[in-house]
């Protein structure tokens, strides 16, 4: 497996709070351990109101506050939001030359996104088209993309080389084949989330403290720890 990596980190998810959700725990182990851990948000997060009179402009400001906020709080290197507007996400060009250019600057080991196949979660829930469309985008950009020198050719005329990422850990996913230990690193994700604070009713950060404990419990159960969290791993070595 990739349990050796010491290199850079790049996290691509769809939306403020996707990541501190779906690997929080594992993005503030990596960071911990001294792993250059970046994240790069696809879309601003502008719709994330149930609340008509929101103006959408302050809410996608407000979610970038709380994005740099939860980073600080996983030890994260640095954040990135791109200008998406949410709901709006599409596997084009520009956004795909957008993480490429992110790869090819930060030269990461590992990529870490979410798996784009997981549409049905038993019958209670079907995955949001960003979050879909964020692993297809991340899978895009590291393969055939940012290693290809005739994949937005002027990146090289900007000085920046290709680059080949060693693997891919997608979470979020129905066909786990890694838990990765997180024990000791769950309290940090949930103030992470708890940052947040834009998208958490009265009680919605007490909802996490039940559910993501559980979650982590049973993944960890599977390996004989405390906490896990469960990804697809793809070795591209």
């Amino acid at each position: 497996m990739t349990a050796d990596r010491t290199g850079p980190v790049l996290a691509v998810f769809a939306h403020p709070d996707d990541a501190e959700i779906s690997c929080g725990a594992t993005l503030s182990k990596w960071s911990s351990l001294g792993r250059e851990v970046h994240l790069l948000v696809l879309t601003n997060g502008d719709r994330g109101s149930a609340d008509p009179a929101m103006d959408r402009a302050e809410l996608a400001r407000t979610r970038r506050r709380e994005t740099e906020e939860a980073a600080a709080v996983l030890g994260l290197a640095s954040v990135r939001i791109l200008g998406v507007h949410d709901g709006e996400l599409e596997n084009t060009a520009e956004v795909r030359g957008q993480v490429v250019r992110a790869i090819r600057e930060l030269r990461p080991q590992t990529v870490l996104s979410c798996d784009p196949t997981a549409w049905f979660f038993e019958n209670r829930y079907y995955n949001h088209s960003d979050h879909r469309t964020a692993g297809v985008i991340a899978l895009d950009s590291v393969f055939p993309g940012a290693g290809n020198p005739h994949f937005f050719a002027e990146h090289l005329h900007e000085g920046l080389e290709t680059h080949e990422v060693k693997d891919v850990w997608l979470g979020w996913t129905l066909e786990p084949n890694h838990q990765e230990d997180v024990t000791g690193h769950l309290e940090r994700k949930v103030e992470a989330l708890a940052c947040h604070r834009s998208q958490l009713e009265a009680d919605g950060i007490r909802f996490f403290e039940e559910w993501l404990p559980k979650e982590a419990e049973e993944a960890g159960a599977k390996i004989g720890v405390r906490h896990a969290e469960s990804f697809r791993v793809l070795d591209l070595e």
